[in-house]
């Protein structure tokens, strides 16, 4: 039998955490096993409301969660996660003749669906890509604080002065608009692009949407 060569965890790297949702034991052992063989951490739960009590906080994660579960369905638990946890990649698992029910899983914002019997390739690739998307999000989240912080430094003018220019107003239209003078403007925004070590007007842009983002 020719060996197969699945996606697995980096080496080194801290392990990434994998929650199953699937209230048949048999199948969910086999997930299981498969996952952290490849060097995944993982938990399992036998129906949602388990899931739920114990929460998400493990990160970088993903959630694979069968569409027919005892109690709260499939749907339903994504819904839940998509309304409080958004940010937790979702991978749904559907039986033969539910694609309806995947679409809307899809629709309503799942990573991707797998039909059973679930074959190891398509789940660890599913997982993989879920993972990467998740530490790409924390990347973000992180990399917009670290922006936030950089924008908190500045006086409160310069933080008008800010808003106004990312608005995309003229220094003129600055100066009208806070009762100062065009030169005065240009002395704020010279100072505020030092502080927030932007070179160009671009640099003030991405501040502003990261500003946004974490606000």
């Amino acid at each position: 039998m020719s060996q197969q060569n699945y996606p697995t965890a980096q080496s080194g790297a801290p392990k990434s955490t994998v929650y199953i949702v699937e209230d048949d034991v048999d199948a969910c052992d086999m997930l299981a096993a498969l996952l952290k063989s490849s060097g995944f951490s993982v938990h399992c739960f036998n129906n949602a409301e388990d899931f739920l009590r114990q929460g998400a906080d493990a990160r970088p994660a993903c959630a694979v969660v069968d569409l027919h579960l005892p109690g709260m369905s499939g749907l339903e638990l994504h819904a839940k996660l998509h309304s409080d946890t958004p940010q937790l990649p979702v991978i749904v698992i559907t039986g033969h003749g539910d694609v309806a029910t995947a679409r809307a899983a899809l629709l309503a914002g799942a990573r991707d669906f797998l039909e059973k019997p679930v074959q190891p390739q398509e789940l660890l690739e599913a997982v993989g890509a879920a993972l990467a998307s998740d530490k790409e999000a924390i990347e973000r989240v992180r990399e917009n604080a670290q922006m936030a912080e950089l924008v908190a430094r500045l006086t409160p003018r310069e933080h008008e002065v800010f808003r106004r220019i990312t608005d995309g107003l003229h220094n003129r239209e600055i100066a009208v608009e806070l009762g100062i003078s065009p030169r005065t403007v240009e002395v704020h925004r010279a100072r505020l692009m030092e502080k927030l070590n932007a070179r160009r007007l671009a640099d003030l842009f991405r501040l502003r949407i990261a500003t946004d983002s974490a606000a």
